[in-house]
Protein backbone atom coordinates (compact mmCIF):
# COMPACT_ATOMS: atom_id res chain seq x y z
CA UNK A 1 0.00 0.00 0.00
CA UNK A 2 1.42 3.17 -0.86
CA UNK A 3 1.72 5.84 1.56
CA UNK A 4 -0.88 8.11 0.56
CA UNK A 5 -3.17 5.96 0.15
CA UNK A 6 -2.02 4.55 3.93
CA UNK A 7 -2.88 7.75 5.29
CA UNK A 8 -6.35 8.11 3.55
CA UNK A 9 -7.18 4.73 4.89
CA UNK A 10 -6.18 6.15 8.19
CA UNK A 11 -8.55 9.38 8.09
CA UNK A 12 -11.20 7.23 6.90
CA UNK A 13 -10.88 4.92 9.90
CA UNK A 14 -10.76 7.33 12.45
CA UNK A 15 -13.68 9.37 10.82
CA UNK A 16 -11.51 12.03 10.91
CA UNK A 17 -13.16 14.84 8.58
CA UNK A 18 -16.76 14.27 10.34
CA UNK A 19 -14.91 14.42 13.48
CA UNK A 20 -13.00 17.31 13.13
CA UNK A 21 -16.13 19.50 12.03
CA UNK A 22 -18.11 17.80 15.03
CA UNK A 23 -14.88 19.04 17.34
CA UNK A 24 -14.45 16.11 18.33
CA UNK A 25 -11.22 16.68 20.91
CA UNK A 26 -10.43 12.41 21.15
CA UNK A 27 -9.55 12.44 17.82
CA UNK A 28 -6.74 13.57 18.53
CA UNK A 29 -5.59 12.42 22.17
CA UNK A 30 -7.43 9.94 24.85
CA UNK A 31 -5.86 12.16 27.42
CA UNK A 32 -8.29 14.28 29.18
CA UNK A 33 -5.92 17.61 29.95
CA UNK A 34 -4.86 16.97 26.12
CA UNK A 35 -8.74 16.98 25.19
CA UNK A 36 -8.99 20.12 27.16
CA UNK A 37 -6.90 21.86 24.96
CA UNK A 38 -8.03 21.03 21.81
CA UNK A 39 -11.65 22.14 22.61
CA UNK A 40 -10.54 25.59 23.34
CA UNK A 41 -8.42 25.82 20.20
CA UNK A 42 -11.03 24.53 17.49
CA UNK A 43 -12.70 28.50 17.01
CA UNK A 44 -10.46 28.89 13.99
CA UNK A 45 -13.81 26.90 12.13
CA UNK A 46 -15.78 29.71 13.06
CA UNK A 47 -13.63 32.42 11.04
CA UNK A 48 -14.78 31.60 7.28
CA UNK A 49 -16.88 33.32 5.63
CA UNK A 50 -16.49 37.12 7.81
CA UNK A 51 -19.60 37.39 9.69
CA UNK A 52 -21.34 40.77 9.75
CA UNK A 53 -20.71 40.96 13.10
CA UNK A 54 -16.73 40.71 12.19
CA UNK A 55 -16.95 42.98 9.13
CA UNK A 56 -19.03 45.85 11.40
CA UNK A 57 -16.22 45.82 14.19
CA UNK A 58 -13.36 45.91 10.81
CA UNK A 59 -15.60 49.40 10.05
CA UNK A 60 -15.34 50.15 13.03
CA UNK A 61 -11.87 50.23 13.86
CA UNK A 62 -10.78 51.57 10.46
CA UNK A 63 -13.16 54.49 11.26
CA UNK A 64 -11.31 55.10 14.73
CA UNK A 65 -7.83 55.09 14.00
CA UNK A 66 -6.36 58.06 12.69
CA UNK A 67 -5.07 58.80 9.31
CA UNK A 68 -2.07 56.69 8.16
CA UNK A 69 0.41 55.74 5.61
CA UNK A 70 2.43 53.28 7.42
CA UNK A 71 0.92 50.36 9.55
CA UNK A 72 3.66 48.43 12.04
CA UNK A 73 2.55 45.48 13.09
CA UNK A 74 4.31 44.23 16.24
CA UNK A 75 4.06 40.24 17.52
CA UNK A 76 5.62 36.81 17.37
CA UNK A 77 4.55 33.74 15.58
CA UNK A 78 1.17 33.03 14.00
CA UNK A 79 -0.42 36.05 14.83
CA UNK A 80 1.88 38.01 13.23
CA UNK A 81 3.20 35.94 10.13
CA UNK A 82 -0.58 35.60 8.46
CA UNK A 83 -1.15 39.42 8.69
CA UNK A 84 2.67 40.05 6.28
CA UNK A 85 1.38 37.39 4.14
CA UNK A 86 -1.60 39.46 3.26
CA UNK A 87 -0.35 42.61 3.12
CA UNK A 88 2.76 41.25 0.36
CA UNK A 89 0.34 39.50 -1.46
CA UNK A 90 -2.72 41.27 -1.30
CA UNK A 91 -2.35 45.17 -0.69
CA UNK A 92 -1.37 47.64 -3.01
CA UNK A 93 0.76 50.72 -2.18
CA UNK A 94 -1.27 52.94 -0.39
CA UNK A 95 -0.35 51.91 3.13
CA UNK A 96 3.17 50.98 3.78
CA UNK A 97 3.06 47.86 6.09
CA UNK A 98 6.28 46.58 8.60
CA UNK A 99 6.38 43.89 10.67
CA UNK A 100 8.32 43.98 13.52
CA UNK A 101 8.95 40.20 15.26
CA UNK A 102 12.82 40.90 15.67
CA UNK A 103 14.26 41.91 18.82
CA UNK A 104 17.15 42.68 17.38
CA UNK A 105 18.25 46.44 18.50
CA UNK A 106 18.55 47.38 14.01
CA UNK A 107 15.38 46.36 13.57
CA UNK A 108 13.93 47.71 16.19
CA UNK A 109 15.31 50.38 15.55
CA UNK A 110 14.42 50.54 11.44
CA UNK A 111 11.19 49.81 12.15
CA UNK A 112 9.88 51.93 14.91
CA UNK A 113 12.38 54.15 15.98
CA UNK A 114 12.25 55.56 12.65
CA UNK A 115 8.62 56.17 12.41
CA UNK A 116 6.61 59.23 11.82
CA UNK A 117 4.40 59.57 14.82
CA UNK A 118 2.12 61.58 12.57
CA UNK A 119 2.11 59.10 9.98
CA UNK A 120 2.36 56.25 11.64
CA UNK A 121 -0.33 53.38 13.55
CA UNK A 122 1.11 50.56 15.94
CA UNK A 123 -0.92 47.15 16.14
CA UNK A 124 0.61 45.37 19.05
CA UNK A 125 -1.25 41.81 18.98
CA UNK A 126 -0.68 38.68 21.13
CA UNK A 127 -3.04 36.10 22.39
CA UNK A 128 -1.65 35.66 25.70
CA UNK A 129 -0.80 39.45 26.13
CA UNK A 130 2.66 38.13 28.53
CA UNK A 131 4.98 37.03 25.31
CA UNK A 132 7.97 39.34 26.41
CA UNK A 133 9.04 39.96 22.69
CA UNK A 134 5.53 41.66 22.14
CA UNK A 135 5.58 43.10 25.74
CA UNK A 136 8.63 45.04 24.94
CA UNK A 137 7.69 46.04 21.77
CA UNK A 138 4.24 47.50 23.21
CA UNK A 139 6.47 49.42 25.75
CA UNK A 140 8.92 50.62 23.24
CA UNK A 141 5.75 51.75 21.03
CA UNK A 142 3.90 53.43 23.52
CA UNK A 143 6.91 55.53 24.39
CA UNK A 144 7.35 56.79 20.67
CA UNK A 145 3.75 57.07 19.55
CA UNK A 146 0.47 58.69 21.07
CA UNK A 147 -1.58 56.57 22.88
CA UNK A 148 -4.43 57.01 19.66
CA UNK A 149 -2.26 55.70 16.97
CA UNK A 150 -1.89 51.94 19.13
CA UNK A 151 -3.92 49.37 18.43
CA UNK A 152 -4.15 46.20 20.57
CA UNK A 153 -5.73 43.25 19.04
CA UNK A 154 -5.76 40.35 22.20
CA UNK A 155 -8.02 38.10 24.39
CA UNK A 156 -10.13 39.17 26.65
CA UNK A 157 -8.67 39.72 30.71
CA UNK A 158 -5.38 39.41 29.03
CA UNK A 159 -2.25 41.91 30.45
CA UNK A 160 -2.21 43.56 27.08
CA UNK A 161 -6.06 43.92 27.05
CA UNK A 162 -5.84 46.17 30.06
CA UNK A 163 -2.85 47.73 29.94
CA UNK A 164 -4.07 48.70 26.52
CA UNK A 165 -7.46 49.96 27.96
CA UNK A 166 -5.39 51.71 30.91
CA UNK A 167 -3.42 53.72 28.23
CA UNK A 168 -6.33 54.90 26.35
CA UNK A 169 -5.02 52.90 23.27
CA UNK A 170 -7.26 54.36 20.13
CA UNK A 171 -8.34 50.51 19.02
CA UNK A 172 -8.60 47.88 21.61
CA UNK A 173 -10.07 44.72 19.24
CA UNK A 174 -10.59 41.06 21.66
CA UNK A 175 -10.05 37.90 19.60
CA UNK A 176 -11.81 34.73 20.49
CA UNK A 177 -10.17 32.91 23.37
CA UNK A 178 -10.60 29.47 21.69
CA UNK A 179 -7.97 30.16 18.19
CA UNK A 180 -4.75 29.46 18.99
CA UNK A 181 -1.72 31.57 17.16
CA UNK A 182 -1.05 29.38 14.55
CA UNK A 183 -4.33 29.19 13.42
CA UNK A 184 -5.29 32.66 13.49
CA UNK A 185 -4.94 33.58 10.08
CA UNK A 186 -8.67 34.49 9.62
CA UNK A 187 -9.52 35.80 13.11
CA UNK A 188 -9.12 39.58 13.76
CA UNK A 189 -5.22 39.11 14.05
CA UNK A 190 -5.43 38.66 10.47
CA UNK A 191 -8.36 40.74 9.74
CA UNK A 192 -7.52 43.80 11.02
CA UNK A 193 -4.07 44.44 9.52
CA UNK A 194 -5.15 43.09 6.59
CA UNK A 195 -8.30 45.31 6.60
CA UNK A 196 -6.02 48.70 7.35
CA UNK A 197 -3.62 48.16 4.63
CA UNK A 198 -6.66 48.03 2.13
CA UNK A 199 -7.08 44.09 1.69
CA UNK A 200 -10.37 43.45 0.22
CA UNK A 201 -11.37 41.36 3.47
CA UNK A 202 -15.23 40.43 2.30
CA UNK A 203 -14.25 38.74 -0.65
CA UNK A 204 -10.66 37.19 0.61
CA UNK A 205 -13.31 36.03 3.81
CA UNK A 206 -15.69 34.23 1.10
CA UNK A 207 -13.29 32.40 -0.75
CA UNK A 208 -12.43 31.36 2.79
CA UNK A 209 -15.49 30.00 3.44
CA UNK A 210 -16.10 28.20 0.11
CA UNK A 211 -12.91 26.42 0.73
CA UNK A 212 -14.14 25.36 4.09
CA UNK A 213 -17.42 23.72 2.83
CA UNK A 214 -15.14 21.79 -0.02
CA UNK A 215 -13.33 20.94 3.80
CA UNK A 216 -16.15 18.84 4.77
CA UNK A 217 -16.31 15.98 2.30
CA UNK A 218 -15.29 12.70 2.06
CA UNK A 219 -11.74 12.88 2.13
CA UNK A 220 -11.43 11.39 -1.97
CA UNK A 221 -12.75 14.75 -2.69
CA UNK A 222 -11.62 16.76 0.00
CA UNK A 223 -8.51 19.51 -0.53
CA UNK A 224 -7.07 19.22 2.50
CA UNK A 225 -7.69 15.58 3.44
CA UNK A 226 -6.27 14.98 0.07
CA UNK A 227 -2.62 17.89 0.69
CA UNK A 228 -2.88 16.07 4.62
CA UNK A 229 -2.34 12.59 3.57
CA UNK A 230 0.58 13.15 1.38
CA UNK A 231 2.32 15.30 3.40
CA UNK A 232 1.99 12.72 6.37
CA UNK A 233 1.91 9.61 4.76
CA UNK A 234 5.35 10.41 3.17
CA UNK A 235 6.50 11.71 6.22
CA UNK A 236 5.75 8.53 8.29
CA UNK A 237 7.68 6.78 5.10
CA UNK A 238 10.49 8.75 5.82
CA UNK A 239 10.11 11.68 3.32
CA UNK A 240 9.86 14.52 5.93
CA UNK A 241 10.78 17.27 3.98
CA UNK A 242 8.00 18.83 2.91
CA UNK A 243 9.38 21.23 0.32
CA UNK A 244 7.56 24.20 -0.96
CA UNK A 245 8.01 25.41 -4.42
CA UNK A 246 5.70 28.76 -4.90
CA UNK A 247 5.80 31.20 -7.20
CA UNK A 248 7.19 34.84 -6.82
CA UNK A 249 3.31 36.08 -5.94
CA UNK A 250 2.57 33.46 -3.61
CA UNK A 251 6.23 32.92 -1.91
CA UNK A 252 5.36 35.29 1.29
CA UNK A 253 2.65 31.85 2.12
CA UNK A 254 5.58 29.96 3.06
CA UNK A 255 6.98 31.05 6.01
CA UNK A 256 3.04 30.94 7.36
CA UNK A 257 2.84 27.27 6.26
CA UNK A 258 6.28 27.09 7.96
CA UNK A 259 4.91 27.86 11.60
CA UNK A 260 1.59 26.01 11.02
CA UNK A 261 3.00 22.52 10.08
CA UNK A 262 6.52 22.69 12.16
CA UNK A 263 4.78 23.62 15.37
CA UNK A 264 1.66 21.95 14.87
CA UNK A 265 3.18 18.51 13.99
CA UNK A 266 6.84 18.55 15.69
CA UNK A 267 6.54 16.46 18.79
CA UNK A 268 6.61 13.28 20.26
CA UNK A 269 9.82 12.48 18.25
CA UNK A 270 7.93 12.96 15.23
CA UNK A 271 7.27 15.68 12.58
CA UNK A 272 7.10 17.34 9.04
CA UNK A 273 9.86 19.11 8.64
CA UNK A 274 8.77 22.36 5.82
CA UNK A 275 11.30 23.61 3.98
CA UNK A 276 10.40 27.13 2.60
CA UNK A 277 12.39 29.25 0.64
CA UNK A 278 15.23 26.82 -0.72
CA UNK A 279 15.97 27.99 -4.58
CA UNK A 280 14.98 25.39 -6.73
CA UNK A 281 17.14 22.96 -8.37
CA UNK A 282 18.06 19.91 -10.60
CA UNK A 283 16.10 16.44 -8.85
CA UNK A 284 19.45 15.21 -8.26
CA UNK A 285 20.67 18.08 -5.03
CA UNK A 286 17.85 16.60 -3.32
CA UNK A 287 17.77 13.30 -0.69
CA UNK A 288 15.15 11.13 -0.77
CA UNK A 289 13.55 12.46 2.36
CA UNK A 290 11.74 14.58 0.26
CA UNK A 291 8.41 15.14 -0.60
CA UNK A 292 7.12 18.72 -2.65
CA UNK A 293 4.24 20.56 -2.54
CA UNK A 294 3.83 22.84 -6.05
CA UNK A 295 1.44 26.09 -5.70
CA UNK A 296 0.58 27.10 -9.13
CA UNK A 297 -0.69 30.39 -10.00
CA UNK A 298 -3.14 30.61 -12.93
CA UNK A 299 -1.96 28.28 -15.91
CA UNK A 300 1.82 27.82 -15.87
CA UNK A 301 3.27 24.46 -14.28
CA UNK A 302 6.46 25.76 -12.55
CA UNK A 303 9.52 24.69 -13.92
CA UNK A 304 11.30 21.52 -12.67
CA UNK A 305 8.20 19.54 -11.76
CA UNK A 306 8.33 17.02 -14.37
CA UNK A 307 11.83 16.56 -13.91
CA UNK A 308 10.90 15.81 -9.91
CA UNK A 309 8.14 13.41 -10.93
CA UNK A 310 10.89 11.41 -13.53
CA UNK A 311 13.48 11.38 -11.10
CA UNK A 312 10.54 9.59 -8.59
CA UNK A 313 10.26 12.72 -6.23
CA UNK A 314 6.48 12.55 -4.97
CA UNK A 315 4.92 16.33 -6.08
CA UNK A 316 1.49 17.34 -5.34
CA UNK A 317 0.33 20.56 -7.28
CA UNK A 318 -2.06 22.83 -5.53
CA UNK A 319 -3.63 25.01 -7.84
CA UNK A 320 -4.54 28.68 -6.96
CA UNK A 321 -7.04 30.58 -9.48
CA UNK A 322 -5.87 34.15 -8.29
CA UNK A 323 -4.42 35.98 -5.16
CA UNK A 324 -7.90 36.80 -3.67
CA UNK A 325 -8.12 32.88 -3.26
CA UNK A 326 -5.19 33.76 -0.30
CA UNK A 327 -7.57 33.20 2.20
CA UNK A 328 -8.70 29.75 0.77
CA UNK A 329 -5.07 28.75 0.91
CA UNK A 330 -5.01 29.33 5.10
CA UNK A 331 -8.08 27.39 5.58
CA UNK A 332 -7.21 24.33 3.51
CA UNK A 333 -3.58 24.09 5.02
CA UNK A 334 -5.14 24.70 8.50
CA UNK A 335 -7.47 21.84 8.33
CA UNK A 336 -4.85 20.18 6.29
CA UNK A 337 -2.13 20.26 9.17
CA UNK A 338 -5.39 19.35 11.72
CA UNK A 339 -5.52 15.82 9.63
CA UNK A 340 -2.02 15.22 9.10
CA UNK A 341 -1.37 15.42 12.96
CA UNK A 342 -4.29 12.30 13.20
CA UNK A 343 -2.13 10.12 10.41
CA UNK A 344 0.92 10.99 12.93
CA UNK A 345 -0.40 10.75 16.28
CA UNK A 346 0.06 14.11 17.77
CA UNK A 347 -1.63 16.84 19.33
CA UNK A 348 -1.84 19.90 16.94
CA UNK A 349 -2.82 22.17 18.87
CA UNK A 350 0.00 22.38 21.78
CA UNK A 351 3.63 23.13 22.10
CA UNK A 352 5.04 21.23 24.43
CA UNK A 353 8.95 22.08 23.96
CA UNK A 354 8.41 25.86 23.15
CA UNK A 355 8.33 26.89 26.84
CA UNK A 356 11.93 25.54 27.30
CA UNK A 357 13.71 27.98 25.54
CA UNK A 358 11.75 30.60 27.17
CA UNK A 359 12.44 29.43 30.67
CA UNK A 360 15.87 29.62 29.78
CA UNK A 361 15.74 32.81 28.40
CA UNK A 362 14.52 34.22 31.78
CA UNK A 363 17.10 32.42 33.62
CA UNK A 364 19.79 34.44 31.78
CA UNK A 365 18.00 37.63 32.05
CA UNK A 366 17.27 37.06 36.08
CA UNK A 367 21.63 36.70 36.17
CA UNK A 368 22.01 39.88 34.05
CA UNK A 369 19.62 41.72 36.84
CA UNK A 370 22.02 40.45 39.31
CA UNK A 371 24.74 41.89 37.74
CA UNK A 372 26.09 38.67 35.83
CA UNK A 373 27.82 39.49 32.81
CA UNK A 374 26.38 37.84 29.41
CA UNK A 375 29.03 35.24 28.04
CA UNK A 376 30.71 36.11 25.11
CA UNK A 377 29.40 34.09 22.16
CA UNK A 378 31.35 30.93 20.93
CA UNK A 379 32.87 30.77 17.93
CA UNK A 380 32.26 26.96 17.58
CA UNK A 381 33.68 24.17 14.74
CA UNK A 382 31.43 24.43 11.84
CA UNK A 383 33.41 22.01 9.75
CA UNK A 384 32.86 19.72 12.89
CA UNK A 385 29.25 20.57 13.00
CA UNK A 386 28.52 19.82 9.28
CA UNK A 387 30.74 16.49 9.12
CA UNK A 388 28.47 14.84 11.47
CA UNK A 389 25.20 14.85 8.96
CA UNK A 390 23.78 11.71 8.28
CA UNK A 391 21.05 10.45 5.40
CA UNK A 392 17.57 12.29 6.47
CA UNK A 393 18.65 15.05 8.38
CA UNK A 394 18.13 18.84 7.63
CA UNK A 395 20.74 21.60 8.43
CA UNK A 396 18.59 24.39 10.36
CA UNK A 397 20.37 28.06 10.06
CA UNK A 398 19.26 30.04 13.12
CA UNK A 399 20.06 33.99 12.20
CA UNK A 400 20.17 35.73 15.59
CA UNK A 401 20.58 38.54 13.05
CA UNK A 402 19.03 41.79 12.21
CA UNK A 403 16.98 40.64 9.31
CA UNK A 404 18.28 42.51 6.44
CA UNK A 405 18.37 42.16 2.97
CA UNK A 406 22.38 41.46 2.57
CA UNK A 407 22.18 38.96 5.60
CA UNK A 408 19.27 36.90 4.03
CA UNK A 409 21.04 37.27 0.61
CA UNK A 410 23.79 35.37 2.58
CA UNK A 411 22.15 33.02 4.19
CA UNK A 412 20.39 32.14 1.33
CA UNK A 413 24.14 31.38 -0.75
CA UNK A 414 25.04 29.59 2.25
CA UNK A 415 21.85 27.53 2.85
CA UNK A 416 22.34 26.81 -1.17
CA UNK A 417 25.90 25.73 -0.98
CA UNK A 418 25.84 23.17 2.24
CA UNK A 419 22.50 21.52 0.08
CA UNK A 420 23.94 21.22 -3.22
CA UNK A 421 27.06 19.19 -2.15
CA UNK A 422 25.67 17.48 0.88
CA UNK A 423 21.88 16.86 -0.37
CA UNK A 424 20.58 17.73 2.52
CA UNK A 425 17.48 19.68 3.30
CA UNK A 426 17.99 23.19 4.69
CA UNK A 427 15.97 25.98 6.65
CA UNK A 428 16.53 29.54 7.85
CA UNK A 429 15.22 31.45 10.50
CA UNK A 430 15.45 34.39 12.17
CA UNK A 431 15.69 34.31 15.85
CA UNK A 432 13.86 34.79 17.70
CA UNK A 433 11.32 34.71 15.74
CA UNK A 434 11.46 30.94 14.73
CA UNK A 435 11.36 30.51 18.81
CA UNK A 436 7.72 30.59 18.16
CA UNK A 437 7.05 27.93 15.52
CA UNK A 438 9.96 25.98 14.34
CA UNK A 439 11.97 26.08 17.57
CA UNK A 440 9.21 23.57 18.44
CA UNK A 441 10.30 20.97 15.85
CA UNK A 442 14.05 21.55 16.47
CA UNK A 443 13.17 20.37 20.30
CA UNK A 444 10.02 17.87 20.22
CA UNK A 445 10.58 16.54 16.41
CA UNK A 446 12.77 14.04 15.15
CA UNK A 447 16.32 13.94 16.17
CA UNK A 448 17.24 15.20 12.66
CA UNK A 449 18.01 18.17 13.16
CA UNK A 450 21.79 19.86 12.93
CA UNK A 451 21.61 23.48 14.28
CA UNK A 452 24.63 26.31 12.82
CA UNK A 453 23.41 29.32 15.44
CA UNK A 454 24.57 32.19 14.01
CA UNK A 455 24.67 35.64 17.19
CA UNK A 456 26.14 38.71 16.93
CA UNK A 457 27.05 41.25 19.84
CA UNK A 458 25.00 44.64 18.94
CA UNK A 459 26.18 47.13 21.28
CA UNK A 460 23.38 49.69 23.15
CA UNK A 461 20.31 49.79 21.21
CA UNK A 462 17.02 51.13 21.83
CA UNK A 463 15.96 50.85 26.08
CA UNK A 464 13.13 48.99 26.62
CA UNK A 465 10.46 51.15 29.00
CA UNK A 466 10.18 49.13 32.39
CA UNK A 467 12.74 46.37 31.88
CA UNK A 468 16.45 46.11 33.63
CA UNK A 469 17.51 45.85 29.69
CA UNK A 470 18.04 46.69 26.50
CA UNK A 471 17.14 44.58 22.92
CA UNK A 472 20.68 43.66 22.73
CA UNK A 473 20.34 42.01 26.44
CA UNK A 474 17.27 40.76 25.63
CA UNK A 475 17.93 38.67 21.93
CA UNK A 476 21.37 37.64 23.45
CA UNK A 477 19.63 35.92 26.16
CA UNK A 478 17.13 34.54 23.82
CA UNK A 479 19.88 32.97 21.42
CA UNK A 480 21.44 31.87 24.79
CA UNK A 481 18.47 29.96 26.43
CA UNK A 482 17.41 28.40 23.25
CA UNK A 483 20.98 26.70 22.61
CA UNK A 484 20.98 25.63 26.02
CA UNK A 485 17.57 23.99 25.27
CA UNK A 486 19.08 22.35 22.38
CA UNK A 487 21.58 21.04 23.75
CA UNK A 488 19.47 19.96 26.88
CA UNK A 489 18.09 17.50 24.35
CA UNK A 490 20.75 16.28 22.95
CA UNK A 491 20.72 18.07 19.36
CA UNK A 492 23.93 18.55 17.10
CA UNK A 493 24.24 22.46 17.69
CA UNK A 494 27.16 24.63 17.40
CA UNK A 495 27.02 29.28 18.43
CA UNK A 496 28.63 30.59 15.67
CA UNK A 497 29.65 34.40 17.20
CA UNK A 498 30.30 36.81 13.75
CA UNK A 499 33.41 39.06 14.59
CA UNK A 500 35.66 40.91 11.75
CA UNK A 501 34.14 39.51 8.39
CA UNK A 502 30.88 39.32 10.04
CA UNK A 503 28.26 36.91 8.18
CA UNK A 504 31.11 36.97 4.42
CA UNK A 505 33.63 35.46 6.60
CA UNK A 506 30.91 32.74 8.09
CA UNK A 507 30.22 31.93 4.69
CA UNK A 508 33.76 31.80 3.58
CA UNK A 509 34.39 28.93 6.33
CA UNK A 510 30.85 26.74 5.39
CA UNK A 511 31.87 26.47 2.00
CA UNK A 512 35.69 25.52 2.92
CA UNK A 513 34.32 23.07 5.46
CA UNK A 514 32.11 21.44 2.90
CA UNK A 515 34.66 21.28 -0.23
Amino acid sequence: MMPVDQALAVLRDRDAVRRLHDRDPSLWSDDAEDQRVVANRLGWLDTAPASDEVLRRLAEVQATVPEHDHLVLAGMGGSSLAPEVFSRVLHGNAVRFSLLDSTHPDAVTGVLDTADPTRTIAIVASKSGSTEETACFGSRASSLLPPERLVAITDEGSQLHHAAQTAGWGAVVLNPADIGGRYSALSMFGAVPAALVGVPVERVWQHAGTMLDSCRADVDGNPAAQLAAFIAGHAVAGRDKMTLLAPTELAPLGDWVEQLVAESTGKLGKGIVPVVGEPADEPEVYGDDRAFVVLRLGADTPLGVDALRAAGHPVFVIDVDDRDHLGAEFVRWEVATALAAVVLGVNPFDEPNVAESKANTVAVLSQVREGTALPEPEHGDVGGLLFQLRPGDYVSIQAYLAPTPEHADALLRMRTFIRNLSRSATTVGWGPRFLHSTGQLHKGGSDNVVALQIVDTPIGGPAIPDRPYDFATLIRAQALGDLRSLRDKGRRVTQVGLHEGGLEQLVSEVEAALR
